[in-house]
C-alpha cells in the first residue's frame, strides 16, 4: 500500500473513476478500433499494456545532489517517456504485443530498463532532467510538449539498441524530403545532396525507423473546435503514438478517443521508485494502469500538445502522408499541420538544434501553485 502522504489529488480519485462506457460508439486506441459493448476486455488489456510512467520517490538523487522525487513537477516527463515507449514497443516487439502478469523478459524487459529511475537508463527521468541542464533548463523546472520531445530527441541518438530517426517538425510543417534525408542510411550523410538533391529515391539505403513528434498549438487560452475532428483522426491511423498535452495544472498522455472523450494515462501518482533485482529482474506491475483508464471531454484540453507517431518503414511512412493528407480534405475541420514535399522559402529548419521555447512562453501564465513558472506551456485558464 501507497502511503497515503504521497498520493496526489488524481490518485485519489481512482477509487471513484466510473467503468469504461457501455457505449455503441467506436473506441479507437492508438489505431486500434473495439466496441466497447463485444470488445471490453481486449480494449482494456491493450490500455493496460500501455507502459504507465507516474510520479516516483526515493530514486537516486538526480546529478548526485537533486531532487530524490519528481513529485509536483515531473508529469510533464513522464508523459513524455510515455509516448517514448510506446515508440520502442512498436520498434522491438510490435503493436500487438501485450502483458504478460507473469513478468518482464526478453526484449519488453529491456524497453522497460530504459525508462527505469537510474542515471544510466536512455530515457530515464534522470537522464531527461539532466540534457535539460544542458540547454539551460534547472532540474525541476516544468517542461512544455516541445521541450520534452527536444530532449527526447537528443537522448535517442545514445539508443544504438532502438536505432531510430526522431524528428520534430516545427511551424506546423511536416517535410517528407527532410525525413527521407534524415531516415536513410546509406552513402550519404545528414549535410550531403544525393544525386544533387536530398535522398534521392533512387539511392541504395536503408530506412531507418522514424518517432516524428509534432508540436501545435490548436487555440489561444482554449482548443479550437474546428480542430477536435482533426485531432481525433490521429488516434485512427495505425501508425499513431498518441498526444502529449494535458489541461491546466496536468499533464496527460492520451491513447484514445471515444465519441467526444479523450481517453488517458494520468501520471500523477507517487509510487516507489523501483529497483531491478541482483538478477536484473523487475516487478512490473506498478509500471501499468490497472484501472479504468480517465476519460475527459476533448474541449478540456489545453491548445498546447504533441502529436506522435511511427513509422517502421519508408512505406510506411508513404502510407501516413497519404492518410493525413486524406484527413486534411475530410470537411468542418482544419487540418492541425501540413505535410509537405519542400520546405517552404518563408520558414526556418524544422529540424531544431537547440531547445527552443514553449509557445506559451510570450504569454507569461501563472500556474495557481507556482506563480514563478513561466515555461511550462500547457497551463492557462
Amino acid at each position: 500500500m501507497m502511503d497515503a502522504a504521497t498520493l496526489t489529488y488524481d490518485t485519489l480519485r481512482f477509487a471513484d473513476t466510473p467503468d469504461f462506457p457501455e457505449t455503441a460508439e467506436p473506441v479507437w486506441i492508438l489505431g486500434k478500433k473495439y466496441s466497447a459493448l463485444t470488445e471490453k476486455e481486449e480494449l482494456l488489456n491493450d490500455v493496460t499494456s500501455r507502459l504507465w510512467f507516474t510520479y516516483r520517490r526515493n530514486f537516486p538523487a538526480i546529478g548526485g545532489t537533486g531532487p530524490t522525487s519528481d513529485t509536483g513537477w515531473g508529469c510533464m516527463l513522464r508523459c513524455g517517456q510515455m509516448i517514448f515507449a510506446q515508440a520502442l514497443i512498436y520498434r522491438h516487439i510490435g503493436r500487438e504485443w501485450r502483458w504478460d502478469k507473469k513478468g518482464p523478459n526478453g526484449e519488453y524487459l529491456s524497453i522497460l530498463t530504459a525508462f527505469l529511475d537510474k542515471k544510466d537508463s536512455y530515457y530515464s527521468i534522470h537522464q531527461i532532467a539532466q540534457m535539460g541542464v544542458g540547454e539551460g533548463k534547472y532540474i525541476g523546472q516544468w517542461y512544455g510538449p516541445n521541450t520534452v520531445a527536444q530532449v527526447l530527441r537528443k537522448l535517442a541518438a545514445f539508443d544504438q539498441w532502438s536505432s531510430m530517426t526522431v524528428h520534430i517538425a516545427m511551424d506546423n510543417t511536416v517535410v517528407t524530403h527532410e525525413i527521407r534525408r534524415l531516415c536513410r542510411i546509406g552513402s550519404c550523410d545528414s549535410g550531403a545532396l544525393c544525386n544533387g538533391h536530398a535522398g534521392a529515391s533512387d539511392s541504395p539505403m536503408v530506412w531507418k525507423p522514424l518517432v516524428l513528434l509534432i508540436p501545435l498549438r490548436l487555440g489561444l487560452s482554449e482548443i479550437n473546435e474546428a480542430y477536435i475532428e482533426t485531432l481525433k483522426h490521429c488516434f485512427m491511423l495505425p501508425q499513431s503514438l498518441g498526444v502529449i498535452g494535458g489541461r491546466p495544472n496536468s499533464a496527460h498522455y492520451f491513447i484514445g478517443y471515444v465519441g467526444d472523450e479523450l481517453i488517458y494515462l494520468d501520471p500523477h501518482t507517487t509510487q516507489p521508485s523501483v529497483e531491478p533485482s541482483d538478477c536484473g529482474l523487475i516487478v512490473d506491475e506498478s509500471f501499468h494502469c490497472q484501472h479504468p483508464p480517465c476519460r475527459m471531454h476533448v474541449s478540456e484540453i489545453d491548445p498546447s500538445i504533441a502529436v506522435g507517431f511511427f513509422c517502421s518503414s519508408e512505406e510506411d511512412f508513404d502510407d501516413w502522408c497519404q492518410r493525413i493528407r486524406k484527413i486534411s480534405l475530410t470537411g468542418g475541420s482544419l487540418p492541425m499541420f501540413e505535410v509537405v514535399d519542400q520546405l517552404p522559402l518563408h520558414l526556418s529548419n524544422p529540424d531544431v538544434l537547440n531547445l527552443t521555447p514553449d509557445s506559451s512562453d510570450a504569454d507569461r501564465l501563472d500556474r495557481f501553485f507556482d506563480s514563478e513558472d513561466e515555461e511550462f506551456e500547457i497551463l492557462s485558464f
